[in-house]
């Protein structure tokens, strides 16, 4: 180790380094990398204005479908492998939007009490099954409509997803608040590269959304109060069921989750605490 015998020496060795982290910053912003010099701040710098403590946020759940993957693409190019290698003739835009269009009622059913707790994989198979001979695909062996049923398993992220969750998992905990069961989730995570800290679902309350008791099981999980987690959804019904369980809200809006055919309007700005386009810019919003 290197001693210094006076003050002098040691303020002339700091001017000689400051002036090179100088040279090295102009050269860096010259050469069009001055973002780097913002995760390398100066000693001593600012590093206490992110949005989670101005706000309190502690965790961010997300919800999948439609928010973090694009379920009907995805399920759409599974259903043409499909056909090309059974040779099948079938509108796999219709096929998608019908099962999909049976979610809601299927869950229904559940919440009403004509069904007992049924997980989303089952929901989706007695969906399927229906499809099967409404689309003529009744000559499938069982192996292959369980394959199909489980194409929610492998559902693609958008393009921002994973360097959106990456940014904000840097600051606060991550995890899905979905319907979709603990099994399915977990294999689209790790076939998307989705980076969750937890998998919460609504089957961990044997509720689903927009029971409240869905959002507060994950809440009571994590020992945080509501205010604490931000439920982030591409849907308004989701948020304000959110809300209202006294969670934080953020609107992430996806245009085509259904289509290019299809476009999804836009929610009013204002009605919830954040409003993004996408999960980089939430995670500029919040300070990621």
């Amino acid at each position: 180790m290197r001693h210094f015998d006076t003050k002098d020496e040691v303020s002339a060795l700091d001017a000689e380094a400051t002036g090179r982290f100088d040279q090295r910053r102009k050269a860096m912003q010259l050469m069009g990398l001055s973002s780097l010099m913002a995760a390398f701040p100066l000693l001593g710098a600012e590093t206490d204005s992110s949005s989670s403590q101005r706000t309190g946020i502690r965790a961010l759940l997300f919800d999948v479908f439609g928010t973090v993957v694009d379920w009907r693409s995805s399920i759409i190019r599974e259903g043409r492998l499909l056909a090309q290698q059974k040779n099948l003739q079938v509108d796999w835009g219709a096929f998608v939007d019908s099962w999909r269009a049976g979610y809601g009622p299927a869950m229904n059913k559940v919440r009403s009490g004509e069904l007992p707790w049924t997980d989303i994989d089952d929901l989706h198979r007695m969906i399927l099954d229906d499809l099967v001979i409404e689309f003529g695909l009744d000559g499938l062996s069982e192996a292959e409509i369980d394959h199909l049923n489980r194409a929610w398993h492998r559902l693609s992220p958008w393009p921002d997803t994973v360097g959106g969750l990456n940014r904000l998992k840097s600051q606060f905990i991550i995890a899905t608040l979905s319907n979709g069961n603990v099994s399915l989730l977990t294999n689209m995570a790790k076939h998307a590269g989705l980076p969750w800290d937890a998998v919460f679902s609504a089957e961990l309350a044997q509720h689903y959304k927009p029971d409240q008791r869905a959002y507060l099981k994950a809440v009571d999980l994590l020992n945080l109060q509501p205010a604490q987690v931000l439920m982030v959804a591409a849907h308004p019904g989701d948020l304000r069921a959110a809300a209202q369980a006294g969670l934080k809200t953020a609107y992430v809006y996806r245009p085509l989750e259904w289509g290019e055919e299809r476009i999804r309007e836009r929610n009013a700005a204002g009605e919830f605490d954040f409003d993004a386009d996408s999960f980089l810019d939430l995670a500029r919003q919040l300070g990621a």
